[in-house]
Parts: C-alpha cells; structure tokens; sequence
C-alpha cells in the first residue's frame, strides 16, 4: 500500500504531508478537525446515520500528515448495501466521507491526493463501487457522477444531484435499485 501513497502523493500534491492509514492515536485529532470543517450539524447528515456505530471498511481510514505528524485531512469509508440488484441481493459497495482538510491546508491538493489514495486502495481491495454525498463539480474529477446513483436512495434527507457513485468495476451498479443500509461491522 506504501507504493500507492507514494506514487498518489508523487504525482498529486505537495510533499509537505504524508498520506498514511488512521491510527488509534489519530481518533481526537480526526473528530476536532471533522468539527471544524464540518460544523455542529455533522451528525445529523443522512450520511452520519448510515456510519453510526458500525466500523470503516477495514484499511480505508486514511489520514495526512503534516511533517511534524499532525493530522491536516481525513477520509474514511464504510460498508453499505446499494440497494439489491434484479435477482434481489444486495449491492455490496463503500460509502466515502467525510472527507476533511485542515481550512489552513485547503487548496494544497491533499484533499484530492487523499481521495486518490482512498479510491486506489479500495479498488485494491476488491471493492466494486464508492457512493459519496457531496459537491459534483469538486467529485466529478475523481470519477463521480449522480447517474451512478440514480436508482439509489439515502435513508433520510438528500440532494439527488449530490448524490454520487463511483464504479470501481464497470456496471456494478447498473442493476443496483433501494435504499442505501449500512453493512458494516458494529463498532
């Protein structure tokens, strides 16, 4: 996996941070910085509930670091079901988020170096999709785009044009149709 940091962070960005996966000593560092950059009302996205108590996919809580090792951006990613498919079994695929960069930090290509990172290293894993809530005109760049979703639903509040999909391998969530259901491990 060092490899793929190393080649995202060689061609994507800076070398002022290191992109590496979360530790246990990261956890505080994480929360303040998704509270800053996310705001009181984080934990009331339709995306929250879905990662409420349950696990990251293993291997995909990544963070960077700044050179004296301070936690400066974080994206993790979570087991869901993307609906089921036309034969009724569930669409096994990741949700992305919240992805967050120190407002210090911001236009120094982290963030993109990060989701770059995240997006390699699931495709390495064998996932076959990402889903992610968020902006289409930052997401589209990474392979992002609401007709991915399009059949797809959050269990709560959403804006349908910031609700994005990622296929990892080609179609596989052509036939997936429902509601988004966390998967994942219980915490």
């Amino acid at each position: 996996m060092a490899a793929v940091f190393n080649s995202v962070r060689a061609v994507s960005a800076p070398s002022a941070y290191l992109i590496d996966r979360e530790t246990h000593d990261d956890v505080a560092a994480r929360e303040a910085l998704l509270d800053r950059a996310m705001g009181p009302n984080r934990r009331r996205k339709s995306s929250e509930k879905l990662r409420k108590g349950r696990l990251a996919a293993e291997g995909l809580s990544l963070v960077a670091r700044d050179v004296g090792g301070e936690v400066v951006a974080t994206v993790r990613l979570w087991h869901v079901e993307a609906g089921v498919d036309r034969l009724g079994q569930p669409v096994a695929a990741l949700l992305l988020g919240p992805l967050a960069v120190d407002s210090a930090r911001e236009g120094q290509g982290i963030g993109a170096a990060l989701m770059r990172a995240a997006i390699a290293e699931a495709k390495q894993r064998g996932h076959g999709a990402i889903l992610l809530v968020g902006d289409p005109e930052y997401y589209e760049r990474f392979g992002f785009f609401a007709d991915k979703a399009r059949h797809l639903v959050m269990p709560g509040p959403f804006e349908r044009r910031r609700f994005l999909g990622l296929e990892l391998t080609e179609g596989w969530l052509d036939d997936a149709a429902g509601v988004i259901v966390a998967s994942g491990a219980r915490a």
